[in-house]
């Protein structure tokens, strides 16, 4: 992987964490994938505007979250990779029936910081793993909700370090994609919901959350749905997971990496998967799906990084 200009002494005045050669592998949860060439972890927004504002702009960026729905490549991730840190987590009470929440902030603890605040809305976010700025970026949703019928306005930092306000509009969203280009990073957002009885909201969490234990692999090293729904007009009505198994998908291995036999739609590291073990998995099911259906599965899983 060639290396870009060493940054950590030309962009010297930033205050947050900002190393070379960082292993990424244990920031994920595949638990796979190779090294960020450098690694940058901003102190607040105006950190993050300021390193932006001096890095050079051929060097490229890379926003991780929790990285719940991301695969890094073994050959790891050319330029920058940053990951918000604690300044981004915050959450405040707006008013009866609205909530600013930084983007590092993980979508269950948010919907659970809602649910005591007796706002409703946002049920359906503690059943999402991930941060909320993945939400904002991917439309997340579930449960006949998405990310779209609750975001206000969205806060980002440009390339160059401008503050940017967004409006819902703004953001182009479609199923499970937003419109608004990748090198903007989402540093916080505004969301609105209606007044409701705590003790109601809670409740509803708590049977999306018994639902989801029953259904998902929870306990092993996976990364959420790794296809998108397809159109139901093409598939019959059919989701990605009953395609998969209908094409023999499930339980399917290669390597350390397997189609979960609990959800088929999600895959595992087993234990000692390669980053190229679990993407090779993916196309051998979107070959199968495309064989037995004729129907070519998305990926909804992030893939980002150099291969081997």
């Amino acid at each position: 992987m060639p290396n870009s200009p060493d940054i950590t002494t030309n962009i010297a005045a930033v205050r947050g964490v900002l190393k070379k050669n960082v292993p990424l592998a244990p920031y994920t949860w595949f638990r796979v994938g190779g090294r960020a060439e450098y690694f940058f972890m901003p102190k607040d927004e105006a950190d993050l505007a300021l390193f932006l504002s001096a890095l050079p702009q051929e060097i490229p960026v890379t926003i991780l979250g929790v990285a719940s729905n991301t695969l890094i490549r073994d050959g790891g991730v050319k330029g920058v990779v940053i990951r918000l840190g604690p300044a981004f987590g915050q959450i405040n009470i707006l008013d009866e029936s609205r909530i600013e929440v930084g983007t590092a902030c993980l979508d269950n603890v948010f919907a659970k910081k809602a649910a005591k605040a007796g706002i409703a809305g946002f049920e359906f976010f503690a059943s999402i793993p991930g941060t909320i700025g993945g939400a904002l970026r991917m439309n997340a949703g579930c449960y006949g909700a998405e990310t779209k019928d609750v975001v206000e306005n969205i806060i980002a930092i440009d390339r160059r370090g401008r503050r940017i306000v967004l409006s819902v509009d703004d953001m182009e969203y479609s199923y499970r994609h937003c419109g608004v280009a990748d090198g903007l990073i989402f540093t916080s957002a505004v969301f609105k919901g209606s007044p409701a009885s705590p003790e109601v909201i809670l409740a509803k969490m708590q049977a999306y959350e018994k639902q989801r234990e029953k259904t998902q692999p929870l306990r092993e090293k996976t990364g959420g749905s790794t296809f998108k729904n397809p159109d139901p007009k093409l598939a019959e009505g059919k989701s990605a997971w009953q395609l998969i198994d209908e094409a023999g998908g499930r339980g399917f291995k290669i390597g350390g990496a397997q189609m979960s036999p609990k959800h088929c739609n999600f895959m595992i590291n087993t234990g000692d998967a390669t980053a190229k073990d679990l993407e090779d998995l993916g196309e051998a099911i979107r070959a199968k799906v495309k064989a037995h259906f004729g129907i070519e599965l998305e990926w909804e899983v992030r893939r980002i990084g150099e291969m081997l």
